[in-house]
C-alpha cells in the first residue's frame, strides 16, 4: 500500500506541492493524472526518497522508502528512462542491479522474458529504441518481484501492441495483489487500465476516487480531466 499524507514541498518562493494526500491500494491500479508541472514527478520523487518534503509523509507499506531493508524487493520503480549506462548491455545492467540488491542472477532471464527483451539482451542500452528502453526500465523494476510498482509514463514510446501488452501486464499485476501506481497523459489508455484515479493540478489534489467517480457525469476521463484542470488535452 502507498500512503501520501499532507505532503507539502516548497522551492524558493514557489509552492510545488500543497497538502497532497491520497492512497493506492493492493490489488488495484491507481492512475495519477495532471498537466505538465502539476506536481506528479515531485510527488513520486518524494515517495521514492529522491527528494524531501517540507512537511507530511510518503510511505510504502507503512515505511519511508529510506527505511526499507530491501527496497527492490518491496518497490519496483520506473521514472525517467531505463537508468542504464549507455555502454552497458541490457543483460549486464540487470545483472549489476540484481547483484547490488542480493537478487539471484537467475531472475535476470525471467524478467527479460516477462518484458519481451530476451532477444535484445546483448544490445547496449544506448542503442535501444524509446520503447525498448521503457521495457528495460520495467525489467529493472521487476527484478526483486516487488509488491508495489511505481511507474511514470510506462507506455511512453511503446507501439500499439506494446501499449496493449503493458495494459494487460498492469492489470495482471493488480490481480496478483500488487499495488500499482502509474502516471500517464494518455487518458484513453488510462481509462482502460485504472481502477482509481487521482487528479493533481498546481500542486493540489483536485479530485480522487474510483474511475467512475472521477468521470462522473462527463462523457470520458479526458472530458473530466479538462473540466477539473482546464488542460485541453
Amino acid at each position: 500500500m502507498i500512503s501520501i499524507d499532507r505532503v507539502t514541498k516548497v522551492k524558493g518562493r514557489a509552492t510545488i506541492l500543497s497538502e497532497v494526500s491520497f492512497e493506492a491500494h493492493p490489488g488495484r491500479v491507481t492512475g495519477f493524472l495532471g498537466p505538465n508541472g502539476a506536481g506528479k514527478t515531485s510527488t513520486l520523487r518524494i515517495l521514492l526518497g529522491l527528494d524531501r518534503p517540507r512537511s507530511g509523509s510518503a510511505l510504502v507499506c507503512g515505511r519511508a522508502y529510506a527505511e526499507l531493508a530491501s527496497p527492490l524487493r518491496t518497490v519496483g520503480a520506473m521514472l525517467d528512462g531505463s537508468g542504464a549506462h549507455r555502454a552497458r548491455t541490457v543483460r549486464a545492467h540487470l545483472r549489476w542491479v540484481a547483484a547490488s540488491n542480493g537478487v539471484p542472477d537467475s531472475r535476470v532471464a525471467e524478467v527479460l522474458e516477462v518484458v519481451g527483451l530476451t532477444d535484445a539482451a546483448r544490445k547496449r542500452a544506448g542503442r535501444l529504441s524509446l520503447g525498448m528502453s521503457r521495457r528495460l526500465g520495467l525489467a529493472t523494476a521487476l527484478l526483486g518481484d516487488p509488491e508495489v510498482l511505481i511507474l511514470d509514463e510506462p507506455v511512453n514510446g511503446l507501439d500499439p501492441a506494446g501499449i496493449r501488452w503493458m495494459r494487460d501486464f498492469l492489470r495482471r499485476s493488480a490481480r496478483e495483489g500488487r499495488t500499482v501506481l502509474l502516471s500517464s497523459h494518455l487518458m484513453g489508455e488510462l481509462a482502460e487500465t485504472a481502477d482509481d484515479v487521482v487528479v493533481i493540478d498546481h500542486g493540489r489534489v483536485v479530485k480522487q476516487g474510483t474511475l467512475a467517480e472521477v468521470v462522473g457525469a462527463h462523457r470520458s476521463l479526458e472530458d473530466a480531466f479538462f473540466a477539473l484542470t482546464g488542460d485541453p488535452r
